[in-house]
C-alpha cells in the first residue's frame, strides 16, 4: 500500500473553512468531515501524539485527501451531508432510514379529500403531521372515518360516482359526490371539525357538536340530535386513549443511548399540543466515532436528508460541537428560527426524561436481539469450520401457484440479521410452467449477472430446496470468474416438514451437514429460509391479485392498457366495473358507447 505523504499535503492546506475527503488505495471515500479551520483540523490526524487505535485505524487507510474550501461553516455542514449521502463513506455515521415522514392531507377541493401523503407537499391543501410511520397516519385515517363522515376516496371514484357507494352506508361518508345526500355547508363544519381535531382542539370539537345536538333536540330533529349524539361519543373515547402533550405546540425531543458499538436515537414529535408518537433509529456507527459525533452526525443527516419538518424547537440530550452555527444552518432551511435546548426547564426535562428513557428500553432490545443474532453466527462458524467472520448470506426460494405467476425471491443476511435494503425479486417468465429448477437457474443468472463489487458476494449461499435445485446452483458456479465464491447449501424439509427436522446438503459432494435441532446455528438456517420463502409468496400474491384483476379485461378487444387502467380506476376495481351500467361505463373517459356495450357483453355473458 502507497504511503500518504501528509506533510506535503498539509504544507498548501488552507486555513479557511471547508469539507475534507479521505481515500483508501481502491479510490472510494472511507471518510468526510467538515472544519471552521481545514489546516488545523486535518493537521490533528497526523499528529505523533495521536494515541487513539480509532483514529489511527481510520489514518492507516488513507491513500488520498482532497479538499473543498467554502465560505462558511453552514455551507461545510451542508456540503459535509450531502457527500455523506453520495459516497456513505465506512467511518462515517449513517442514518440508515432517511424517508420523508408521511403526513395526513386535506385536500383543497370542492368536498375536500383526506388521505395519506409522504413526498414534497406541492399538493394545494392542508398538511398535518409528520406522524412516526404510516401506520400511525392510516390508524387516525381510520379512527376519523368514524368520526367525521368526509370522503377519503380518490377525485377520480368520487367523480365516476353515479349513487353513494358502501362508505356511505356504513356511516363513514356523507356522499358528498352525489346531490341530494349533503349540503355543501354541512360538509363544510365536518371538515372543520375535522380540522380541528388534527390540530388537537377535540374540546372545541365537542362543544360545537353539543351546541348543534342541542339545536337539533329543539327543532325535534331527533334523528340529526341523535348522529351529533354519537359523534360526541366517538370523539370522547378518542380523547381518553389520546395523550395531549401539554403547552409546547411543535417540538422534537432526542433521546441518546449507547451501548457495545451501537447507537440508539428516540425521536419524540409533537405537533399541535399533541404527540403524535415516537421512533427509535439505529445509526451505522463506525468505530472510530465518539459518542458526540455519531448524535451530531445523526441529527444533521436526520434533517437534511430530505423532506423532514423541521420544528421551531428542538430537545436534544447532548451539547453540539458549535450550537450557533448548527441553528442558523436549520432556521435557514426552515426559513423560521429554529430554538435548541438542552431540557433544563421542567416540562422539556420531563419529554426529554422520557425520550432516554425509550431510547434505552430500545437500545436494550436491540443488543439483546445483536447479541443473539452474533451467537447464532458462532455457532454456525463453528459447525462449518469456517476460519473468518461470515460476513454476508444470501438464500433463494421459488413460489407459484401450478406453475403460474413464478416469482422468485433473495433475502440477504449479515452479522446483524436481515439486511432488507438488498433483499430482490425476481419475475420468472420464459420457462415450461411448474419447473422449479428452471425457476432457480434463472434467478441465480439474474442476480450475479453483473456482480463486481466483492462485498456483495455473499459468503454462503442457500438453496431452498433437495439436491436438484442445489445442482442449478452448482451448475451456475462452475464457470464463476470471480475469486471470491460462495459455499453453496441446499435446505431440504424433512418428511414432515416441521422446524428442526431440515437437511442441510453441502454443494459438489452432497454431505449432509448433521446439526441437532436445538442449535443455534440451525435456528439462523431456519431463519433466513423462512424470510425467503415469506418474500418469495408475498411477492407471488401481488403478481397474482394484478393478474386477477387485470385479466378479465385483457381479453376484450380495443381494450389496451391505458383504457383498461381508466376503466378500474373509475369504476373503483373491477367489481366495481362488473356492477356498472352500460351508461356508466361510456360516462369514462375514452370509452364510445359502442366500445361500452363490447365491454358489458363480455363481462355479463
Amino acid at each position: 500500500m502507497s504511503q500518504f505523504d501528509a506533510s506535503a499535503f498539509l504544507k498548501t492546506l488552507t486555513h479557511q473553512p471547508g469539507v475534507y475527503r479521505m481515500y483508501n488505495e481502491a479510490g472510494d471515500v472511507i471518510y468526510v468531515g467538515k472544519a471552521k479551520n481545514l489546516k488545523k483540523r486535518v493537521s490533528s490526524y497526523f499528529k505523533q501524539t495521536v494515541d487513539s487505535p480509532k483514529t489511527k485505524a481510520l489514518v492507516s487507510q488513507i491513500a488520498q485527501m482532497d479538499v473543498t474550501v467554502v465560505n462558511s461553516e453552514t455551507e461545510a455542514f451542508l456540503l459535509e451531508n450531502n457527500f455523506i449521502k453520495k459516497y456513505r463513506p465506512r467511518y462515517n455515521v449513517l442514518l440508515r432510514d432517511d424517508k420523508s415522514y408521511p403526513f395526513i392531507f386535506l385536500s383543497d377541493h370542492e368536498h375536500p379529500r383526506l388521505s395519506f401523503h409522504r413526498g414534497p407537499q406541492k399538493k394545494k391543501g392542508e398538511y398535518f403531521g409528520p406522524y412516526p410511520s404510516a401506520w400511525a397516519v392510516r390508524e387516525s385515517l381510520r379512527s376519523m372515518q368514524k368520526l367525521f363522515p368526509v370522503r377519503q376516496c380518490e377525485d377520480s371514484y368520487y367523480r365516476a360516482r353515479s349513487r353513494p357507494c358502501l362508505q356511505y352506508q356504513m356511516q363513514r361518508c356523507s356522499a358528498p359526490c352525489v346531490k341530494g345526500y349533503v349540503s355543501d355547508d354541512e360538509y363544510a363544519e365536518q371538515v372543520q371539525w375535522v380540522r380541528l381535531f388534527l390540530k388537537g382542539k377535540n374540546q372545541q370539537v365537542i362543544n360545537s357538536l353539543v351546541e348543534k345536538m342541542e339545536k337539533a333536540s329543539e327543532q325535534l330533529n331527533f334523528e340529526a340530535a341523535a348522529r351529533y349524539r354519537d359523534q360526541i361519543n366517538a370523539l370522547r373515547k378518542v380523547q381518553e386513549r389520546q395523550w395531549v402533550a401539554g403547552t409546547q405546540d411543535e417540538m422534537d425531543i432526542f433521546g441518546f443511548a449507547f451501548k457495545g458499538g451501537m447507537a440508539c436515537i428516540q425521536v419524540m414529535f409533537i405537533r399541535d399540543s399533541q404527540l403524535l408518537g415516537s421512533k427509535a433509529f439505529f445509526p451505522k456507527v463506525p468505530s472510530t466515532a465518539t459518542e458526540d459525533e455519531i448524535f451530531e452526525a445523526f441529527l444533521l443527516q436526520f434533517y437534511l436528508a430530505g423532506n423532514k419538518v423541521i420544528p421551531k424547537q428542538i430537545v436534544l440530550p447532548k451539547a453540539l460541537s458549535d450550537e450557533t452555527a448548527i441553528a442558523d444552518l436549520l432556521s435557514q432551511e426552515a426559513n423560521y428560527r429554529v430554538k435548541l435546548f438542552k431540557g433544563a426547564r421542567e416540562e422539556k426535562r420531563q419529554y426529554l426524561q422520557l425520550a432516554q428513557a425509550n431510547a434505552l428500553n430500545a437500545l436494550e432490545a436491540q443488543y439483546g436481539q445483536q447479541k443473539s443474532v452474533f451467537a447464532r453466527y458462532i455457532d454456525l462458524e463453528a459447525a462449518l469450520e469456517w476460519e473468518n467472520p461470515i460476513q454476508r448470506m444470501e438464500c433463494f426460494d421459488i413460489s407459484h401457484t401450478s406453475g403460474q405467476q413464478t416469482v422468485a425471491s433473495c433475502v440477504v443476511f449479515n452479522r446483524e440479521g436481515p439486511l432488507k435494503s438488498d433483499y430482490r425479486r425476481y419475475n420468472i417468465d420464459g420457462i415450461t410452467p411448474g419447473d422449479d429448477y428452471a425457476a432457480m437457474a434463472q434467478a441465480l443468472a439474474r442476480r450475479y449477472k453483473n456482480v463486481q463489487d466483492a462485498e456483495k458476494i455473499p459468503d454462503i449461499l442457500f438453496i431452498d430446496g433437495g439436491k436438484g435445485q442445489l445442482s442449478q446452483a452448482e451448475q451456475f458456479f462452475e464457470e464463476w470468474p470471480h475469486d471470491k465464491k460462495p459455499l453453496l447449501i441446499g435446505v431440504a424439509k424433512g418428511a414432515t416438514r416441521k422446524p428442526g427436522l431440515e437437511t442441510l446438503i453441502l454443494a459438489d459432494t452432497h454431505d449432509t451437514i448433521p446439526m441437532k435441532a436445538d442449535r443455534p446455528a440451525l435456528h439462523l438456517i431456519q431463519h433466513i429460509r423462512d424470510e425467503s420463502h415469506r418474500f418469495a409468496i408475498s411477492g407471488h400474491r401481488n403478481r397474482r391479485q394484478k393478474v386477477k384483476t387485470t385479466s378479465t379485461l385483457e381479453s376484450i378487444p380495443g381494450i389496451g392498457a391505458k383504457r383498461r387502467q381508466s376503466l378500474i380506476k373509475y369504476m373503483g376495481g373491477l367489481q366495481g366495473l362488473k356492477k356498472a351500467s352500460k351508461g356508466e361505463i361510456a360516462s369514462v373517459p375514452g370509452i364510445s358507447e359502442e366500445l361500452a356495450d363490447i365491454i358489458y357483453d363480455h363481462l355479463h355473458n
